[in-house]
């Protein structure tokens, strides 16, 4: 929702609270931009960031912290009091770095834009005759398909772990990979599919995934 984030950023700082990101599956250009919270005009004094930092090609994670923070650190004790069995990984940190390098070099967030832009159009125009189908939003490459009881009413869908389930079986039957969810309304009510593809998917491999997945629904809701 446009403001959202400006709203509970204002918040924060009135009760002097820190705001506090997880941007673990949604930044470092998941949506189009590095972070995704920089489509919301905000500056977050924490953010967390993972798979994508090192596109999983080696499990690395990071808190990035604002200069105010670093600077009541700095003149304090200067220590952060963490400790994990692999930090300070340099191998790690080689692959997260060229993967960082490639992003840019490459402009990929550009490329990230531009499918989803095309990937929010194309299963949009897919779906649009199935009434269990309320709604195609997301940012980027970081898109959700939510299932409803029907347009009209947009009341959740009530199809349960059991739908996700069969969504995931007829998907895979077809040759399709993909993250359903239920329980998205108060943990009960509710399904989506998650769809996070690759900064590199094509055109081609893109338009295939949305027939595939467009045929699986309308496999479903029959």
């Amino acid at each position: 929702m446009p403001g959202y984030f400006r709203k509970i950023k204002a918040v924060c700082e009135r009760h002097d609270v820190l705001l506090v990101l997880d941007e673990v599956m949604a930044g470092m250009g998941r949506t189009g931009q590095m972070f995704a919270y920089a489509d919301d005009g905000i500056l977050p004094d924490m953010v967390a960031v993972g798979k994508g930092l090192a596109a999983g090609y080696m499990p690395i994670s990071a808190l990035l912290i604002s200069d105010q923070i670093h600077s009541v650190m700095a003149q304090g004790s200067g220590v952060l009091g963490n400790g994990q069995t692999h930090v300070n990984h340099p191998l790690a940190y080689a692959i997260a770095l060229e993967v960082q390098q490639v992003i840019a070099e490459e402009n990929l967030l550009a490329q990230v834009r531009l499918r989803g832009e095309q990937m929010r159009t194309w299963l949009t125009e897919s779906l649009a005759d199935l009434d269990i189908v309320g709604d195609v939003r997301g940012r980027g490459l970081f898109i959700g398909v939510e299932f409803v009881e029907s347009r009209v009413t947009k009341a959740p869908f009530r199809g349960g772990g059991a739908y996700a389930a069969a969504l995931k079986k007829e998907a895979l039957e077809r040759g399709l990979l993909i993250y359903p969810g239920s329980g998205t309304a108060q943990g009960v009510l509710g399904n989506h599919v998650l769809f996070a593809p690759p900064f590199i998917t094509s055109e081609e491999e893109l338009s295939q995934m949305i027939e595939r997945f467009s045929a699986v629904v309308k496999a479903l809701a029959h």
